[in-house]
């Protein structure tokens, strides 16, 4: 029995208390079902009799006494105690207990999917970067981050489309252009220009790609090189990205927004909802209507946009495009645009709740005790090809996920290379791999663990087995708080108390047979535990784009 098997069965108990008459409460739509932190308090407790108290108009102890009466006779529960100021602590038949790997194995690579956010339409927003070079470390935190979110929230049941912004707009495009041209003709880029030696490859790359662009006009060369060598390096980030595992459905170009419209549209719509007004000039956005500490500025005295004004613009666009909930991932320098850009959303008439800006905190990258600050591509900052290089895709993918998003970081890469159980992902890694080892020996000595019908659930009642079904059960749970709270490194610890809580199993439950002995039902019952445990890790790091090695 899983926990929402159990909060279904819970929910029945109280509304045959209504419909009784014993209890006057409206039932609730859903109830919380957890593991007690004390194993004595039995498999679960439950706080609904806490929830419904005040309405019913009786102590809580009364209601939960109603509920337990009931819920006693629910198939699967063992037994049901009142406790303390009234919850319920529900222990269940072993047999219960253990029909959760029967389900985890059926269910396969869909155990963990579930319906939590079923019926939204999101627009998951992160990386966005310009094309004028590698992406850096300050990138790296959300192409792991965002394409975990997007994953989760995927597997709980949300259509979520992820989008890159590419920032192609603007004089530094100009300047890239100037920089690759100055290394096509030998020279040095401008001093606002970009100096990485990645510079030069690129002048090399296009001029392999365009051999005749150096005989164009002079006034035709940096536009022309500006152009070739975007499209180089947008490729480039492409191409980093794919092997990092972090797919986008759309590359949106800021410069569509200017070049179809779209920002003079925004501020007409804006206009039309009545927060625009002139002023010195210029045109204003009223955003102090809506928490910012400051009107914005749409468009200057001049007559050209302000950045500001693309956003408005990129926000309507994705609204226009049918997404009821855009999510952007920022860095922690932009904090301040918080207020700015719900108030875009408020003044466009929407829930500014279904603007969401996710900040990550800062990474640093640490080797043999010392930061690493600087890249022989990129030359002042460390890039994520350079992160990926030294510890390698799993590793850094898995250590930022693992992470709150709102705490800095630190990758360290000794760490992350180290085989050994102080690496986390090592720890979670191995025990898949582990498993693998278990059934590839079962199945060479012959030894299977048959049909669902010769699968015997009440056999797995030693203590460890119970604690491994019981982390197996709340792997569903687990994936809908992270979609819903937008916290992916619950999945990760989740993961390494799986991983801790199968190795103790595996220490105290002997699974194949040794020497002469014959395979038992218990055999059998134990070999579907390890199925099941290695589906829910093999589920859970494909959730964060990590890979489950059957051997290591």
């Amino acid at each position: 029995m899983t926990p929402a098997e159990l909060a279904d069965a819970v929910l029945s108990a109280v509304r045959h208390a209504v419909e009784a008459g014993d209890l006057a409460v409206e039932v609730p739509a859903t109830v919380t079902v957890e593991r007690p932190r004390q194993k004595e308090h039995g498999d679960y407790a439950t706080n609904v009799a806490l929830q419904l108290a005040k309405q019913a108009g009786r102590p809580p102890r009364e209601v939960a006494e109603l509920v337990a009466a009931r819920l006693r006779s629910a198939a699967g529960v063992e037994a049901v105690e009142v406790a303390g100021p009234g919850f319920l602590n529900v222990r269940l038949e072993r047999a219960a207990a253990g029909e959760t790997a029967r389900t985890v194995v059926r269910a396969g690579a869909a155990y963990g999917r579930n319906g939590s956010e079923a019926g939204q339409r999101v627009n998951l927003e992160f990386v966005s970067a310009n094309p004028t070079g590698p992406l850096h470390l300050g990138h790296v935190r959300w192409a792991a981050v965002g394409d975990c979110l997007g994953r989760i929230m995927s597997a709980s049941g949300a259509e979520v489309t992820r989008e890159f912004y590419i920032n192609d707009a603007g004089s530094q495009m100009d300047k890239f252009g100037a920089s690759i041209r100055a290394r096509a003709l030998g020279e040095q880029p401008p001093e606002d220009g970009y100096q990485g030696a990645y510079v030069a490859d690129l002048a090399a790359l296009v001029l392999e790609q365009e051999p005749g662009i150096l005989e164009l006009p002079a006034d035709e060369q940096v536009p022309a090189f500006r152009e070739a060598g975007y499209r180089v390096q947008l490729a480039l980030q492409q191409q980093t990205l794919r092997s990092f595992r972090t797919e986008f459905d759309v590359w949106f170009s800021e410069r569509t927004l200017h070049a179809e419209g779209g920002v003079e549209k925004a501020v007409a719509t804006l206009r039309e909802q009545g927060h625009v007004y002139d002023s010195e000039g210029a045109v204003w956005l009223r955003t102090t209507d809506f928490g910012d500490d400051k009107d914005r500025v749409l468009v200057r005295s001049d007559g050209s946009p302000t950045y500001f004004a693309a956003d408005c613009a990129y926000y309507l666009s994705k609204r226009g495009r049918g997404f009821e909930t855009c999510i952007i991932m920022l860095g922690a320098d932009h904090h301040g645009y918080v207020n700015r850009l719900k108030a875009i959303a408020a003044c466009a008439g929407d829930d500014p709740a279904r603007f969401e800006m996710l900040i990550g905190q800062f990474v640093k990258v640490v080797q043999g005790g010392e930061d690493l600050k600087l890249s022989k591509r990129a030359g002042t900052v460390v890039t994520l090809e350079d992160v990926v290089d030294l510890a390698g895709v799993d590793a850094v993918r898995y250590a930022l996920a693992r992470s709150s998003t709102d705490s800095t970081m630190v990758l360290d890469i000794d760490l992350l290379t180290k085989r050994a159980n102080e690496n986390p992902v090592f720890y979670v890694q191995y025990a898949h791999a582990r498993i693998s080892g278990v059934l590839r020996n079962a199945a060479e000595l012959g030894v299977e663990r048959g049909s669902v019908d010769d699968f015997d659930p009440a056999l797995l009642a030693h203590e460890r087995e119970g604690d491994l079904l019981g982390v197996l059960a709340e792997f569903p749970a687990v994936v809908a708080t992270a979609a819903e709270l937008r916290e992916v490194h619950r999945v990760a610890r989740y993961l390494e108390t799986l991983a801790g809580t199968y190795h103790r199993f595996y220490d105290a439950c002997r699974v194949l047979p040794m020497g002469d002995e014959a395979p038992t039902d218990l055999t059998r019952a134990r070999l579907w535990l390890c199925e099941a445990t290695r589906i829910v890790l093999a589920n859970g790091l494909g959730l964060l784009g990590v890979d489950a090695p059957e051997r290591m």
